[in-house]
């Protein structure tokens, strides 16, 4: 609330408050002076229900007792019924085991060891890939086809794929072995990321990514948003009006690919490029079509000024870096620059 408080002395309590997305209710409130108390606390009312310290004393002794001591509330209370007595309900038992620290799982339960939660960072193409396989469904039911795709995620390239009948290490090696070689990779150049599938785990590929100097990266068990270019894409491939509800063979699945994978690199315009196709990208044409772009508009802008009213028009630009889970931004400290470009912020808004 101070970064709030100092900026809205420059541009006034609704600018800030909107440019730093903070409530001015909560802003206001945050203004008001703390009631003083000029006495103790006033003692929680205590409910005319609630047991008294003899009640629970009896409770916990009836609990702790050997009879009891290793049944549930439930069945200690039934039992007590049984007996002719009453002492509480099962839920008040369990509070009072709790406030005693005697409310847990007695068996032992399975937890998964901490993985590392992958962060890769792509700032050109071939720097990162990422890589999955996908089921086409056939023609009978629990027939399925595999499509391998590898996919660079700075550029959206897809730098290999392949339809198969099985999912398979070998294929897979296959495949990852022909697209490093076919984009020419170096070593040490190129991170290679996945799912733990059976595949991708294998004992094969991890081979064949050390003989390249290939790094490996695998995302986190149970987590299924540690690959998101790859499920992404997928997406996008299933979405396309052409794509079948079912193949008829493995030739029709082949097919397709060979038609869609085409038209994916060099005609399809990506809304995380900028709009451009991935093989711009991925064979660095894109400042040249954003130059070409951005002469276009001043075109439009010298013919028909009063069409655009804020401000020139710009083409979308190419983002400098792609992230696979970007790191959590500490805590910030706002400094004198940081304030100043939220001041300017605010005016031009």
């Amino acid at each position: 609330m101070e970064l709030t408080k100092t900026l809205s002395a420059q541009v006034g309590i609704s600018d800030a408050c909107q440019a730093l997305t903070v409530a001015r209710a909560t802003f206001y409130r945050s203004q008001q002076p703390l009631p003083v108390t000029t006495g103790p606390s006033q003692a929680t009312r205590r409910s005319a229900r609630a047991l008294t310290e003899d009640e629970r004393a009896a409770t916990l002794s009836v609990l702790h007792s050997e009879e009891f001591v290793d049944r549930a509330p439930a069945a200690v209370c039934a039992a007590l019924l049984d007996q002719g007595r009453y002492l509480c309900s099962p839920r008040t038992m369990y509070r009072l085991l709790n406030k005693q620290g005697e409310v847990r799982e007695r068996r032992n339960q399975l937890t998964h060891p901490p993985y590392q939660r992958p962060e890769l960072l792509a700032t050109a193409p071939n720097q990162v890939w990422s890589w999955d396989i996908t089921k086409l469904r056939g023609t009978v039911k629990w027939t399925y086809y595999y499509l391998y795709v590898v996919l660079d995620i700075f550029s959206r390239y897809v730098t290999g794929w392949m339809v198969a009948t099985r999912e398979s290490a070998e294929l897979a090696k296959q495949l990852l072995l022909e697209s490093c070689l076919k984009q020419g990779i170096a070593l040490g150049q190129l991170i290679v990321h996945s799912d733990r599938g059976s595949s991708m785990t294998s004992k094969p590929v991890a081979l064949l990514l050390a003989d390249l100097g290939v790094t490996r990266s695998l995302g986190r068990p149970h987590v299924s948003n540690d690959n998101p270019f790859s499920e992404s894409h997928f997406k996008t491939l299933k979405y396309c009006p052409a794509f079948p509800d079912r193949f008829g063979s493995l030739e029709h699945a082949r097919s397709f690919s060979g038609e869609f994978f085409p038209w994916y690199n060099r005609e399809h315009r990506h809304s995380g490029i900028a709009m451009l196709t991935p093989e711009v990208v991925h064979y660095a044409r894109a400042e040249e079509v954003i130059a070409a772009r951005r002469l276009v508009l001043e075109e439009a802008f010298r013919q028909h000024p009063e069409r655009f009213v804020r401000k020139r028009p710009e083409p979308l630009t190419l983002p400098a870096a792609v992230w696979i889970n970007p790191p959590a931004k500490a805590a910030e400290n706002p400094t004198a620059a940081t304030l100043n470009s939220i001041v300017q912020l605010s005016q031009t808004c």
